[in-house]
């Protein structure tokens, strides 16, 4: 049976990968000489070995060392694929047959190659962060940062339209679980950060978390998130939730800004009218305090006076039962000297007896001509 191929052409090209076919004396296609192509094969490979391929002449002698060669070759090359580098933000999880065997260190490392092995090495020293109801400005593509109210407007405990975009921080704590148990963590964190972000703004009325609830609300969420994460056996650690924006819905604003103005000038006043009150309410308790010792102080003056004189009276009593007459007679003197003590008069008292004269030196007037010399110039 002649030699021909299956296009209609007359015989071999010289296009293939061994040259020219013989041709017989008459010039027409001949059958392909199977033992030059096996030379010529044999030729080809012991180029692409070392060595020559041996020096074993046929080509049985050449097929043992040369497979046995490219053998030992290939599997140095795969067993060399297997080592791989961890870099220090990183933790290597190795798998042999789809089971996980060891968890690596930062550095170089070897694990058995594919088929048979595989390495992972996600970064858990890294924190992630996410945007929920805004879309960050993308520089690396120029895509300009917009809201989404699609995830950002919820509905508030008192059944009110509020406006919350927030960021999430999580890193990864458990490299297995994270790595196996969720199929997708990005998306897997952003869904249940907005589910939590809306299931605690719906147990809070708008003023609340308008004003002073936000660090509340964010720690309520931060926990709630880490909860269900934990519930999951994903292997993630939430380490922040931030609410960077927290307003009415636009088409309202306008009127809650008013309303809130409105809060801050009664908080305002409010806090003058304490600070008022701080101030005049101890100056009028100091005050009182004031007068009531005051009174006191009186009251025990008076007291002691009024003793003083109770004393004063029973001793003089005592003293007039004893000699009435001296005792008249001094305290007449007495009540006269009182009495006259500030007048610039000269008494003459005729006496007891008829025509009896009582002379009478005016020592106060004397003593008192006596200090303006006495201060004055010489």
């Amino acid at each position: 049976m002649p030699w021909s191929n299956q296009n209609g052409g007359g015989g071999w090209k010289g296009g293939g990968p061994w040259g020219q076919p013989p041709r017989g004396p008459s010039g027409g296609n001949q059958p392909p000489d199977l033992e030059e192509l096996l030379r010529r094969s044999q030729e080809k490979l012991r180029d692409w070995l070392p060595g020559g391929g041996g020096s074993g002449g046929g080509l049985g002698g050449f097929g043992v060392k040369g497979v046995a060669l490219a053998a030992v070759a290939a599997v140095a090359l795969w067993a060399a694929t297997g080592f791989y580098r961890v870099e220090p933000d990183e933790l290597g999880v190795e798998l042999i047959l789809g089971r996980v065997t060891a968890q690596t260190t930062p550095g170089l490392n070897y694990n058995v190659p594919a088929p048979f092995g595989q390495v992972f090495t996600p970064k858990v020293l890294a924190v992630r962060e996410i945007s929920v109801g805004q879309r960050d400005w993308d520089t690396v593509r120029n895509i300009p940062g917009k809201d989404l109210p699609d995830e950002s407007l919820m509905l508030t405990g008192d059944e009110n339209m509020i406006d919350v975009s927030f960021k999430v921080q999580w890193n990864v704590k458990d490299a297995r679980a994270f790595l196996f148990n969720i199929q997708n963590p990005e998306a897997t964190v952003k869904a249940i950060a907005e589910s939590a972000m809306r299931e605690i703004v719906g147990k809070n009325s708008i003023e609340l978390i308008l004003t002073e609830n936000q660090r509340r609300i964010e720690t309520d969420v931060k926990n709630l998130m880490q909860h269900t994460l934990d519930a999951y056996k994903s292997g993630v650690e939430i380490r922040l939730v931030n609410m960077h924006k927290v307003n009415p819905p636009v088409q309202v604003i306008d009127s809650f800004r008013d309303v809130q103005a409105a809060r801050i000038d009664a908080e305002r006043l409010s806090n003058e009218a304490q600070t008022y009150a701080n101030r005049i309410v101890p100056e009028a308790r100091g005050q009182a305090a004031a007068v009531t010792a005051q009174a006191q102080a009186y009251r025990q003056r008076i007291v002691e006076e009024a003793r003083g004189q109770a004393d004063r009276f029973t001793k003089v009593l005592t003293e007039y039962r004893q000699a009435p007459d001296v005792t008249r007679e001094r305290l007449y003197i007495e009540t006269m000297e009182r009495v006259f003590a500030g007048m610039d008069k000269v008494i003459v008292d005729q006496g007891k007896g008829e025509g009896a004269i009582q002379p009478y030196l005016p020592l106060d007037q004397l003593t008192r001509k006596a200090q303006p010399r006495t201060g004055g110039q010489p």
